[in-house]
């Protein structure tokens, strides 16, 4: 008896799950890759700590671009750390970074000061400074469907994983409706607050799994991953 319960635990129950996922109108199990290995920071931008080498491999990324438009994020970037950064700073493999045009470190400072009293640790916000023409280019490579504006800046976040996947939503959604998310604006503490904390309990609920399971397991869950998105490239 105890071996038909254990021979179900490992090979009907996994199967199961997939049908009821992979069914599903709104893909819940992992979330959807929108475009794969992007470019990582360029060597010249630099953060704060000349020490300090940031880069988004093996990091799960909140990507965000503010150009030379610091001052004016601010309320956005309220409502990104009180909706996203405080909730999961404690995965240890999340960071918040933010590109900004070269020029506007005292701006950058300011807003720092502005929220640690609010925030215990900061370290998981990541502030880079690039040279302003170098911003667009490397924005419009993740080919988001909106733009940067006159100040190479825009309140939408993107989510990257750790192989510098770009994910988001694409499908459809409870309802049978298209869908398709690109990126959160930070505007919108509702978007953020609903969509956004719901994609990034996926992403990071997909690495604390995938940590647990031994090789045999992962291969088994990258099938069921490519037989999810073929699914939901038919629907």
């Amino acid at each position: 008896m105890k071996k038909k319960i254990v021979l179900i635990g490992l090979f009907i129950l996994p199967i199961v799950a997939y049908l009821i996922f992979a069914s599903a109108k709104h893909n819940s199990l992992f979330l959807p890759t929108l475009s794969k290995s992007n470019e990582e920071l360029p060597l010249n931008w630099k953060s704060f700590d000349s020490s300090e080498k940031i880069q988004l491999k093996n990091k799960i990324t909140v990507l965000g671009f503010l150009g030379s438009n610091v001052e004016l994020s601010k309320g956005n970037l309220f409502n990104l750390n009180q909706k996203i950064y405080k909730k999961y700073f404690g995965f240890d493999d999340l960071q918040l970074v933010m590109i900004v045009s070269e020029g506007q470190e005292e701006a950058v400072k300011s807003i720092i000061s502005e929220l640690k009293p609010i925030t215990e640790d900061m370290s998981g916000w990541k502030f880079i400074f690039a040279p302003e023409s170098e911003i667009k280019p490397y924005f419009e490579s993740f080919k988001i469907l909106g733009g940067l504006d006159e100040k190479s800046s825009t309140p939408s976040v993107l989510i990257l994983d750790k192989e510098i996947n770009h994910r988001g939503r694409k499908g459809k959604d409870l309802k049978g409706q298209d869908e398709y998310i690109d990126s959160y604006n930070t505007i919108s503490a509702a978007e953020l607050h609903n969509e956004m904390t719901d994609d990034m309990k996926i992403i990071l609920r997909e690495y604390r799994l995938a940590l647990k399971k031994n090789k045999r397991t992962d291969e088994f869950r990258d099938k069921i991953t490519k037989n999810v998105e073929e699914q939901i490239k038919k629907k």
